[in-house]
């Protein structure tokens, strides 16, 4: 069963690495980011809406759930569209390993709002986090920030930092294919009307495209939520949450071997600090992790 929990951990963290393969060619190609982003969440809802109904679960959310559901849908819809944004300044992979330090920004929004304390391990991923980052900015060894690029994927980050701590705090008695389900109808939602407000056509133009839609969906979204909700089940959300380290490694590999990012020995000791600064950090607080 251990064996098991890894395994899905491992496959969740490389399906969402993926990520950059599909949305790369759409910023190229100049064709709609708000429709592409609508139908990965509106055909994910698609499929994981017909496990629901297969394994026969109540669908129904009274107007307490509804609400904190949408919360969470503009949070996703939010983090998603500054994080490919973000990919118009940053290389796929810096702002990949930039967002992963969404659980340290949780960390410091429990701290300055919440009051949790934080210990002294809390405290090193911080700065080992924080090192990583300013390293990735690094270039000839002099320091030259993307000060837009950071900024756009650094909101990003917050945003997905909000999601976790709604989804903790709210107390909701839903499970994660449920909650998963709505989050994703809802930020779906988000980016319908974001695309009918800029006059976009919802046509799929071939079945190619429809099929890289649903490849997308299927691959970054379905497998790699489904896959976490089991790793959580069998090994614990503490060791699902590390095992997410290597996804900014795998968006990293992509990012190399498929669209010439140049691997250099700042982003090697970059995204090394930041994973170790993020893994002492799910250490000291274990806390339970959801994906954009």
């Amino acid at each position: 069963m251990k064996f098991k929990g890894y395994a899905f951990g491992i496959i969740s963290s490389v399906s969402y690495g993926l990520i950059p393969i599909f949305i790369l060619p759409v910023k190229q190609a100049h064709f709609s980011l708000d429709i592409t982003l609508f139908y990965r969440f509106f055909f994910s809802a698609i499929i994981i809406g017909g496990y629901l109904l297969y394994s026969k679960e109540n669908l129904s959310i009274n107007k307490k759930e509804g609400l904190i559901l949408s919360a969470l849908g503009l949070c996703y819809g939010l983090s998603s569209e500054f994080l490919f944004l973000g990919y118009d300044y940053l290389t796929a992979g810096i702002a990949s390993t930039v967002l992963f330090i969404y659980p340290v920004i949780v960390a410091l929004i429990m701290f300055f709002f919440y009051k949790e304390k934080l210990t002294k391990l809390s405290i090193l991923s911080l700065m080992l986090a924080f090192a990583g980052v300013i390293i990735l900015c690094l270039k000839n060894n002099s320091l030259e920030i993307n000060y837009t690029g950071l900024g756009i994927v650094m909101i990003s980050s917050i945003f997905y930092a909000l999601y976790i701590i709604i989804v903790n705090k709210s107390d909701m008695q839903v499970s994660g294919f449920k909650l998963s389900f709505y989050s994703m109808i809802f930020t779906s939602i988000f980016f319908m009307l974001k695309a009918i407000i800029s006059r976009e056509s919802f046509v799929i133009p071939s079945v190619f495209i429809l099929l890289n839609f649903l490849i997308f969906a299927f691959l970054t979204t379905v497998i790699s939520t489904l896959c976490l909700v089991f790793a959580i089940k069998n090994i614990g959300s503490t060791a699902a949450a590390i095992l997410g380290a290597l996804e900014p490694v795998v968006a990293v590999i992509v990012s190399v071997l498929l669209f010439n990012e140049e691997f250099t020995t700042n982003l090697f000791i970059g995204i090394t600090l930041i994973l170790l600064g993020v893994i002492l950090n799910v250490l000291a607080g274990g806390k339970k992790v959801a994906h954009v």
